[in-house]
């Protein structure tokens, strides 16, 4: 399964657009007045034409902002989301960089982040001399891989979150295990972090973005978190039913497809409580109402022992 970067990293940066630039460019996040007033351009951005000869070019954030000394500026922020070298980055860099200030006559501000998995690739500017004429553009780079965990870790900033996202789904490429450890972490760590209802939604939603897991375990690590916002009394993520396993047994019951109802309940016994013994087993799956698998999802989500949940069984097929 292909793992996608571009889409959570737009709408991550649309949305904590200071809190981005705090994190990876500093200096340039005090040069700009927050207080006032921002305009995005990207929707300019393809006025500038693409040259067929640089490749495809996209341009993520182009955004007027005021300096804190009183002028104007513009900030071209310029991901690219790869995994190998690309040789022409630093041109396409510069033809970004000279078409805005050609567009628009102002200061441009052209910041790079390097988000491969390549610890040697670490282009930062382009230039060339000749019979005494030269040229040099020097951007600022992020290079993810520079990033201290710990930092992330112990940050209040709410882009470290996608950052730390980012990695982990890079470093899991052929882990899926590991990277159910690691979604689980992450948003378990977003209910412990003091942010509030609307930050953490959204800020799932970009983790899940990147971070897709197979079917079966995408079922776990829902089932996992409906245990913990349960514990904490936070139905944040599962309020909105994007929890994979009710999304999968709501298909379950449009579609008719019992064998999705159970086998949801019994992974959420299984994660919950490790072993199912096979008789309640086989009476799990001598259920036959579409709608008795619900109440049954949720009493194995929320039972406090497999007892508990034999129990609530009991109601529905008799013991033999």
């Amino acid at each position: 399964m292909p793992d996608a970067y571009d889409s959570p990293w737009k709408g991550a940066m649309d949305a904590y657009f200071q809190d981005f630039l705090a994190l990876l460019f500093p200096e340039a996040h005090q040069g700009i007045d927050w207080e006032k007033d921002r305009t995005s351009l990207d929707t300019e951005l393809p006025k500038l034409g693409p040259s067929h000869r640089l490749g495809g070019r996209t341009v993520d954030k182009l955004v007027e902002v005021s300096r804190r000394d009183g002028g104007k500026a513009l900030v071209l922020v310029h991901v690219k989301v790869q995994a190998q070298k690309d040789l022409r980055f630093e041109q396409r860099m510069f033809v970004y960089h000279y078409r805005i200030y050609d567009r628009y006559e102002r200061q441009v501000v052209s910041l790079a982040v390097l988000a491969d998995t390549r610890p040697d690739w670490r282009p930062a500017g382009f230039g060339y001399s000749q019979w005494g004429c030269r040229l040099q553009l020097d951007f600022p780079v992020a290079k993810l891989l520079d990033v201290d965990w710990e930092v992330l870790s112990e940050s209040t900033n709410p882009f470290a979150v996608l950052v730390q996202a980012h990695l982990k789904t890079q470093a899991t490429r052929a882990d899926a295990t590991g990277r159910l450890h690691w979604k689980l972490a992450l948003v378990k760590g977003l209910y412990e972090s003091g942010l509030g209802r609307e930050d953490i939604v959204r800020l799932f939603g970009f983790i899940d973005q990147l971070m897709k897991l197979p079917e079966g375990l995408e079922t776990k690590f829902s089932i996992e978190l409906a245990m913990f916002e349960d514990e904490k009394k936070m139905p944040y993520v599962t309020s909105i039913e994007r929890v994979g396993i009710r999304k999968g047994l709501e298909q379950g019951l449009e579609q008719g497809k019992l064998a999705m109802a159970r086998e949801s309940v019994l992974e959420a016994l299984e994660v919950r409580f490790s072993e199912v013994p096979d008789a309640l087993r086989k009476r799990v799956e001598s259920v036959t109402a579409l709608t008795d698998f619900r109440t049954l999802l949720q009493t194995a989500i929320t039972a406090a022992s497999m007892e508990a949940f034999a129990q609530r069984l009991d109601g529905i097929v008799a013991p033999d």
